[in-house]
């Protein structure tokens, strides 16, 4: 079983050890700890805990004035794990690939622990095009969000709303979002600190998660409920 210090050892920044491997268990052990593998090109394995941390409540969604009326109206096909290795090249590609994180040691690794049931995604599409999307990691009750792409205006928006609106009929309560971002901090995500994160996502990747693979609920939807 892989060993990781002690998140509150992290530097300042929330690099917390270098090195290890990306397979599966290696993963799971990580985020249940509310740790994550972040890398760029040329750089060893990093493994980080910052604090604070984002997060978003699911029972804290905002949703804007603009942003209802376009998932009232939208035409997309929205679905869960249809093509997760689509999404995450996505999400790979419109960062640029020699820039991105999302090597294919990462694809491959995500792509395993979306076979064991682990790694989901969510899929936007205009006809048969994919147009949006984001992808992440659930544990227990917890939805770890790793990365999100749009090709057309409010897809990533759209595809975030859709996964919320089905995590909160599942009885989960929060997101990980890692670290903060104003297009996040816009749909309600909060900063708390990593003390505080931790206590809570503890008890919660010990719950019984939605079962694996997730399917798009017409009825949840993507519409604004409020």
């Amino acid at each position: 079983m892989p060993r990781f210090p002690s998140p509150e050892q992290a530097n300042e920044d929330g690099l917390l050890a270098f090195g290890g491997d990306l397979e599966p268990t290696t993963l799971l052990v990580a985020y249940r700890q509310g740790i994550f593998p972040w890398y760029m090109p040329g750089q060893p394995l990093l493994w980080w805990s910052p604090d604070p941390r984002m997060v978003l409540f699911t029972d804290s969604l905002k949703v804007s004035r603009s942003l209802a009326k376009t998932l009232k109206r939208h035409d997309y096909t929205l679905s869960f794990d249809t093509d997760f290795e689509a999404v995450v090249r996505a999400c790979r590609d419109v960062r640029g690939a020699p820039e991105s994180w999302i090597d294919e040691a990462m694809i491959t690794a995500y792509g395993r622990l979306h076979a064991l049931g682990h790694a989901h995604s969510v899929e936007v599409r205009r006809r048969e095009e994919l147009v949006g999307g984001l992808y992440g990691v659930a544990i227990g009750r917890v939805f770890f969000g790793e990365s999100m792409f749009h090709h057309e205006r409010d897809t990533s928006k759209i595809a975030l709303v859709t996964l919320v609106r089905h995590l909160q009929g599942w009885g989960y309560p929060l997101i990980d979002c890692q670290v903060a971002s104003s297009h996040l901090e816009s749909l309600g995500a909060v900063e708390i600190p990593r003390a505080e994160f931790l206590s809570r996502i503890t008890e919660l990747v010990t719950e019984p998660g939605h079962p694996s693979p997730w399917h798009y609920d017409p009825e949840r939807g993507s519409e604004s409920r409020r």
